[in-house]
């Protein structure tokens, strides 16, 4: 059974109640986790200039009595033992702002298996400083009380890692607990608006978790300011929840590289809407209309789309403010290796997508682009 590292791997030394030396009580306190010494010892250095840093093996017993602003997990996660032993800290990662896990495996299941652990961010791959260091940075954290994760951005970012395991490993797909989620979303965005729940949304989740969560926001924004009932609403939280399911087949390494795909990356990411069709074809549950839109939310009026080149009164109502919605969510997103496109500018080139999308919509979009 191994200890609480000593003072040469931690900044901030534990004291006997598990707290953090007073003398450094000022800087951000981050407490990491880890299943082994040497990552334990790599990302408590990776902090310490910046941060009051304590660390904890995994195996050890819990002892930290301080609530720290994140907690840092990095730990193998198809390891059941280490699942048990960050599920036993669940009471304590909760009262976290910040929970990052750093996943070694790039991989679907281990992504989708740190959200349902608590995760308020996942980065995938080998320990980046600078990754780490802007996640628990940037965005700037908001003023106490506002825009902090909460019940309806954790319940939809587990509803979406559920799917993405389902599909990759053969598991039955939740679709009722997916449309409560999108349900609570719908819930909060009539309460706080579209601003708050796309602020929240970008801080505390990644690729394509976060576009998942963005697109739903901005597709019930947008149903909600078009006045559509609560029937087509509850369709348009549902499929915009489902859309880019299909995307759980892809591997990570295409879905969030940094720069420009290649023609076979392309061809690969284009395959996502009839592999999410396909996949939920069967379930009684889901309906024509939102199997619709998942197969065609890439179509585009001009017949220059994808999977199935329609055009004109060929794509539905549902489908064409899905398509702007996703087109919208993806210009905005925020990732560490660009910046976030101010939504004046995302507005701008849907503006410019002339014969691609519906006119009148993408006028009565601007309200909820710009302003709401």
């Amino acid at each position: 059974m191994s200890t609480v590292p000593n003072a040469r791997t931690i900044a901030g030394p534990i004291k006997g109640d598990g707290s953090p030396r007073a003398a450094q009580s000022t800087r951000p306190f981050v407490h990491v986790l880890a299943d082994t010494s040497d990552k334990l010892s790599a990302i408590c250095s990776a902090l310490e200039q910046q941060f009051t840093v304590a660390g904890e093996r995994l195996d050890a017993e819990a002892r930290l009595a301080q609530v720290p602003f994140a907690i840092v997990i990095r730990a193998e996660l198809r390891d059941v033992d280490n699942i048990a032993a960050i599920k036993k800290r669940s009471a304590r990662l909760a009262k976290a702002t910040k929970r990052i896990f750093l996943v070694e495996h790039s991989s679907h299941v281990c992504i989708s298996q740190a959200y349902a652990l608590g995760a308020t961010l996942v980065l995938p791959g080998p320990l980046n400083k600078t990754s780490l260091l802007a996640a628990l940075a940037d965005p700037a954290e908001p003023a106490s009380g506002s825009a902090q994760p909460d019940n309806a951005v954790q319940t939809a970012a587990t509803a979406i890692a559920s799917m993405f395991t389902a599909v990759t490993l053969g598991q039955p797909l939740d679709v009722d607990g997916t449309k409560e989620a999108g349900r609570k979303i719908a819930e909060r965005i009539t309460e706080h608006g579209l601003s708050e729940w796309l602020t929240t949304v970008r801080r505390h989740h990644e690729g394509t978790y976060q576009h998942c969560l963005l697109v739903t926001g901005v597709a019930i924004d947008f149903g909600l300011s078009l006045g559509v009932g609560r029937a087509d609403l509850e369709r348009l939280y549902s499929a915009a929840m489902f859309h880019d399911i299909g995307k759980a087949q892809i591997p990570l390494a295409i879905l969030d590289k940094p720069g420009r795909l290649d023609a076979d990356e392309r061809a690969m990411i284009e395959t996502h809407p009839a592999a999410g069709y396909d996949f939920l074809k069967d379930h009684e549950t889901i309906s024509p209309e939102i199997l619709d839109a998942v197969r065609h939310h890439h179509e585009y009026l001009d017949g220059s789309g994808y999977p199935d080149a329609l055009a004109g009164n060929s794509i539905n109502d549902i489908v064409r403010i899905l398509t702007i919605s996703d087109i919208f969510a993806a210009l905005i997103e925020h990732r560490h290796y660009k910046p976030t496109m101010p939504r004046t500018e995302a507005y701008n080139i849907l503006c410019g997508m002339t014969g691609k999308l519906e006119k009148a919509l993408i006028t009565s979009f601007k309200e909820v682009a710009l302003s709401r």
